[in-house]
Parts: C-alpha cells; sequence; structure tokens
C-alpha cells in the first residue's frame, strides 16, 4: 500500500482541523448570545466568549498587527510545509505537528479578517446572524476571535492563612479556547517533546546542501 506522501498528509490535516474549527464557531455564533452557557459534564462546558487578542484569550499589543503577525506565520509555516512535502527523512509525526501548527494559526486569522464583516453583534439576548443585511459590526481585519471551549476541572476557595490570595475562590482551568487554540498548542507541546530534535537535523541538512551547492560551482 503505497504511503501518503507529505504534501497530503499536511493539507488533510490543515482542511480538516480548519472546518472543524469554522463548523463549531459559526454555530455557536449564531446559536448562543454572548455569554451563554451549555454544560455538558461538571466539568466542561460551551461558553460563547470572544477576544481581540492571541490564543486563551490574552489581549496585547494592536489587533491589526496581531492579525498581520497571524498572516505572516501562516506564510512562513506553509512555506515551511511546502519545503517538506519531498522529505523521506522527517517522520510524519513533525508534518502533522508542524500542519497542526498552521491549521491553528489560520483559524484565528480567518476569525480576524472576516468575522467583522460577515456577522453582527446583536444585544442580549438575541444571537449573530451570518452575513446580515444590515452588515457586520466591524470592518474586514478587525474582528474578533470566537472562544468556546471551557474546562473547570476543579476549584476551591485558599485558605485563610495563605498570603496574598486567602479566601480568594479559584477555578483550575479557566481558560476559555477554541479547537484553533488546541490544535496549535498541542501541537507545540509535541513538537517540543518528541520531535524538537528535528529542527536542528533540518537547520544542519539546509547548511549541508547549501555548501554542496557552492562546491558544485566552484568545480
Amino acid at each position: 500500500m503505497k504511503r501518503i506522501s507529505n504534501g497530503w498528509l499536511a493539507t488533510i490535516i490543515v482542511l480538516l482541523v480548519i472546518i472543524i474549527d469554522q463548523a463549531l464557531k459559526v454555530w455557536v455564533k449564531t446559536h448562543f448570545y454572548y455569554g451563554e452557557d451549555f454544560e455538558i459534564t461538571s466539568w466542561f462546558k460551551l461558553q460563547f466568549i470572544e477576544n481581540n487578542g492571541m490564543a486563551f484569550g490574552m489581549e496585547f499589543g494592536s489587533k491589526v498587527f496581531l492579525t498581520w503577525f497571524r498572516i505572516i506565520a501562516v506564510c512562513l509555516f506553509v512555506y515551511y510545509l511546502y519545503k517538506l512535502r519531498n522529505r523521506v527523512d522527517i517522520p510524519k509525526g513533525y508534518i502533522a505537528c508542524i500542519a497542526m501548527i498552521t491549521a491553528g494559526a489560520l483559524g484565528n486569522v480567518l476569525d480576524c479578517i472576516f468575522y467583522g464583516v460577515i456577522f453582527d453583534a446583536p444585544s442580549y439576548p438575541q444571537v449573530a446572524q451570518l452575513f446580515p443585511p444590515g452588515g457586520g459590526y466591524e470592518t474586514l481585519f478587525n474582528g474578533r476571535v470566537v472562544d468556546m471551549l471551557y474546562f473547570p476541572l476543579c476549584e476551591w476557595y485558599w485558605p485563610s492563612w495563605m498570603p496574598v490570595v486567602a479566601d480568594q475562590h479559584f477555578i483550575f482551568f479557566q481558560p476559555i479556547f477554541n479547537i484553533a487554540d488546541a490544535s496549535l498548542s498541542v501541537s507545540v507541546i509535541v513538537l517540543i517533546l518528541f520531535y524538537s530534535r528535528f529542527l536542528a537535523v533540518d537547520d544542519e541538512k539546509e547548511e549541508k546542501d547549501e555548501e554542496t551547492s557552492e562546491e558544485t560551482i566552484q568545480q
């Protein structure tokens, strides 16, 4: 049986992550009012929020700058995947990690670029409309990222004798995120734990290829 090529593997992974991510975001945005939650289990909920920043609701820097930063990052990762398409010395797991990072970044880029134009932002308790007659809530490149996955695994109150946080309510894990965030974060962790050596190997191979090319030219 013929093995799937690096190029096809990366393409399939990127498309699957993007389709699942965007489908869930559109469904949540058109069925939940802002802030609404739906409890699936005691430790897993769907809760609709939006943010202007990076993954897991963090916000810093200019909105337009962050959008263009993501676009440039996606382009670089796509180019890197293109370079790896015929490499037989690279494991499929490494290709999958790079593809998932690419898809994760791209998933949130799409929100930033298009969501302000294709969705409105009605007041509570109305839900957003896709392609509203009156236009969107923002201009192109100024959309907000949709988050909905919430895992409050456990919670407690800190003891009164604890400094700084005494008697405060604590929830673990508090960030609300989306499929794109999860794809990016999980793949980075797996890449660091199991495939980081291939980054160095790839750099060394490029240097050797350049040296070989120079020697060939000199001859």
